[in-house]
């Protein structure tokens, strides 16, 4: 008996393992027929297939033939041609076919507009369906169809999914505005009521697409906003991420717009921030925490552009953290720090170690990152900074030698006590090989040289002249044609001592340097092979030596080379500067033009000194750094921060502030009244310290009632309440109305606590009281 159970037992357990097999391998056959790789690796003939699938009576064949034709579109293959065939499937009873047909049809409406148009009855009757998703999808086909003669079908279409009960079809009602009005602008103002409409929804779901329509249909209809402002500032932190960055910008023009700007009443007393204005900022400030960097940069500019300077120091640390996400958000970060390092560089400098150039940077991030640092120079980093920019001048990249050289002329000008360590680093870059080095080295020598015989600098211990004089030893290494020019043109300027030295009185050279002979001469010897700038410089060298020392026979002698050289130059710039500085010279020493075959000719002829003040004067000026001056402070949250090109077609600046603004009264509404009594010190003041500034929303309520105030109306946080037990805050909450029914029915309704006193202030009746008394109580039960 015990053997036969046990072979029962057994052949049962190699049924069951029989049929689990079979269960096992139909369903992993069904999830290998659905996989997406099947799908996505659609040998010819299953293609070719496609069009037999959809004609046929199988809901599956329909459906694997869709998801077919969905994959091949994600794959970029253009799919066009089975369109027809989509489209009679549109009615399909199966869901999931009607779905990817609907998926088909956004993506080929606007292509195929003849044969979208036969299925118009479908769509009409399909926003009806009771599925939200069907109904949305529905609606999106029906406004791609870019066929004008539609538009009245569309707007019904509109209109009736605008007051749908699901807020996921009026979003997709919202999103199809732009779509209508790019189709036929003569229906804006019937485009605006529907806009005006949705701007009423409660629905945090569907505001972002409300304001994408706003911004694509009427953007300077700000008066639309009046009545909803508030409510949409309390109802930021709940709108979908991008629907977010839509509303921030619209709600960031109407402060611009409406609402004054924030001032101080005197010089030591805190900012006065717009209640409307403070509501916006504090609605806003939890949305710096936002996953999303658009998210995070569209708070960013709205504090930019409207908190008080104390307050913009918020935006700094979010966006610092955005320097990580990817490098194309660092980029975008970095281009916005470089317009907030020109109002708040003292707050950035603290971080410039999140700003130091790394090798795997991108040219443009490391241009950013150079120019940053140089934004944020202040006495307590300058040396760290100054390594730096001495180490990103090996990079292979020309540009960012470029920008990293100016940065140290930047530091010597703007850090007195760090103009020896410059010079000294730019002088030891004149010995490089890198040509670009050299150059931009001696560029930004020439500007230091010049603020330094302008100004007297105590911390410096490299005179100008010993600067030149080391420039003229190594002109013999710098190639770079625009700085052999500035070494020309030092030389010349600079060349007269100004002191009275015996040892040159007795070489001929009056007010000439000792170096100066020799440079000239090394300048005539290569002449015919510089560049024209290099010839212009040296033509002028020549001049003024000659003008300072006219009697010194060697510069004489090289002058009438050069100038004779400059005659037959193929530059006609060459010849022509050349013929004006030997015009210009004649009072000095006749014959330089032509070589000595000087013929008398009429005119006037300046003498030694009125020559030397015609060269030399009114050249000191030191050339202007407009590296950090070209950016627009304007342009924040902007595509001209990013690119550099001011004008950007889609960049709308913002408005300036208003003076006083408009009446707060606009923005009053009954919701605003009832939500909570204004404090007792904000009554009859326009504005508020920012610092104490009520917020008017649930952060700043609770439900606790305190002292006499009736059972559910709102009381101001802080103070205090003596309910410990719900029973007894419902018990005691209903003897006291029953107190104030019978004390209003005996004084006549002329006592009223001091609650429904500072709410009448504001402008709310006692009703509006009791009404929202009524509204917490049904929240609470």
């Amino acid at each position: 008996m015990a053997s036969l159970n046990l072979s029962a037992i057994s052949e049962n357990a190699s049924r069951l393992g029989m049929r689990l097999q079979e269960t096992l391998s139909e369903h992993t056959r069904d999830l290998a027929r659905g996989s997406t790789s099947a799908y996505l690796d659609s040998p010819d003939e299953k293609v070719k297939n496609i069009r037999r699938q959809l004609d046929s009576n199988s809901e599956r064949e329909k459906l694997d033939a869709m998801k077919r034709l969905i994959a091949l579109i994600s794959k970029g293959r253009n799919v066009s041609e089975f369109f027809a065939q989509v489209v009679k499937n549109v009615a399909s009873q199966n869901l999931e076919i009607r779905k990817l047909v609907y998926i088909y049809l956004l993506r080929y409406a606007e292509q195929e507009p003849d044969l979208a148009l036969l299925s118009i009855n479908t769509f009409q009757k399909d926003l009806s369906d009771p599925s939200p998703l069907i109904r949305a999808m529905a609606l999106r086909v029906l406004s791609g169809i870019q066929v004008p003669m539609i538009g009245s079908i569309v707007i019904l279409a509109i209109k009736k999914c605008a007051a749908d009960i699901s807020p996921y079809v009026r979003k997709a009602a919202a999103l199809a505005i732009p779509k209508c009005f790019s189709l036929d602008s003569n229906r804006q103002p019937e485009l605006i009521s529907i806009i005006a409409t949705l701007w009423r929804d409660h629905s945090p779901l569907s505001l972002g697409g409300v304001a994408v329509a706003f911004g694509a249909v009427c953007p300077t209809r700000l008066d639309l906003l009046h009545q909803h402002y508030r409510r949409l500032c309390r109802t930021l932190v709940d709108v979908d991420e991008w629907g977010q960055v839509d509303l921030l910008n619209i709600l960031v023009r109407y402060a611009r717009t409406m609402l004054p700007r924030p001032h101080k009443p005197q010089v030591d007393s805190e900012y006065q921030v717009d209640e409307d204005l403070n509501l916006l900022l504090k609605s806003s400030e939890p949305l710096l925490l936002s996953q999303n960097a658009a998210v995070v940069v569209a708070v960013s500019r709205a504090f930019y552009f409207l908190a008080p300077p104390p307050e913009l120091s918020k935006l700094i640390s979010p966006l610092l953290r955005l320097l990580h996400i990817s490098p194309e958000v660092e980029r975008v970060v970095l281009g916005y720090l470089m317009v907030a390092s020109r109002s708040l560089p003292h707050v950035l400098a603290p971080y410039y170690c999140r700003f130091l150039v790394r090798a795997q940077d991108v040219r443009e991030v490391k241009r950013d990152k150079v120019r940053l640092l140089r934004a944020v120079l202040s006495m307590e980093n300058y040396q760290s900074l100054l390594r730096e920019f001495i180490v990103y001048t090996d990079d292979a990249d020309d540009e960012v030698v470029s920008d990293t050289i100016q940065a140290i002329g930047y530091c010597a000008r703007s850090i007195p006590e760090a103009t020896q360590q410059c010079l000294t680093a730019l002088m030891s870059f004149i010995r490089s090989k890198n040509d670009v080095v050299v150059a931009h080295a001696v560029i930004v020598l020439k500007s230091l040289i010049q603020m330094q015989l302008r100004q007297e600098q105590p911390n410096v211990s490299t005179s100008a002249s010993e600067i030149i004089a080391r420039l003229a030893y190594h002109i013999e290494d710098i190639h770079h044609p625009k700085a052999r020019a500035c070494v020309f043109w030092l030389a010349g300027q600079y060349a007269s001592t100004g002191t009275r030295d015996d040892s040159l009185q007795r070489e001929g050279l009056q007010d000439s340097a000792r170096w100066a002979p020799d440079l000239l001469r090394k300048s005539a010897k290569s002449f015919s092979e510089e560049a024209p700038v290099v010839k212009l410089q040296v033509m002028t060298l020549a001049a003024k030596l000659l003008t300072l020392s006219p009697a010194h026979r060697t510069i004489g002698f090289l002058n009438r080379y050069i100038f004779s050289m400059a005659r037959y130059d193929s530059n006609f710039d060459v010849r022509d500067r050349a013929r004006t500085l030997a015009s210009l010279m004649a009072g000095v020493s006749s014959g330089l033009y032509d070589g000595g075959d000087h013929e008398e000719q009429g005119g006037v002829v300046l003498r030694r000194e009125q020559v030397r003040m015609v060269l030399f004067a009114g050249k000191v000026d030191p050339s202007e750094d407009t590296v950090v001056n070209h950016i627009n402070p304007m342009s924040f949250g902007s595509l001209a921060a990013i690119t550099g090109k001011d004008s950007m077609v889609n960049d709308a600046y913002l408005p300036d502030w208003l003076e006083e603004g408009t009446e707060s009264s606009l923005r009053d509404t009954e919701d605003d009244a009832s939500l909570i009594p204004s404090l007792q010190s904000s009554v009859g003041q326009p504005s508020v310290p920012y610092s104490v500034a009520p917020i008017i929303g649930p952060s700043s309520i609770v439900l606790t009632p305190s002292g006499p105030s009736p059972a559910g109306s709102y009381v101001v946080a802080g103070s205090k309440a003596p309910w410990t037990d719900l029973d007894k805050f419902y018990e005691e909450s209903t003897d006291n109305d029953d107190e104030d029914v019978e004390s209003e029915e005996s004084d006549g309704g002329e006592d009223r606590s001091d609650e429904d006193v500072s709410t009448e202030s504001e402008g709310s009746s006692s009703d509006a009281v009791s009404g929202s008394g009524d509204m917490e109580d049904d929240h609470l039960t």
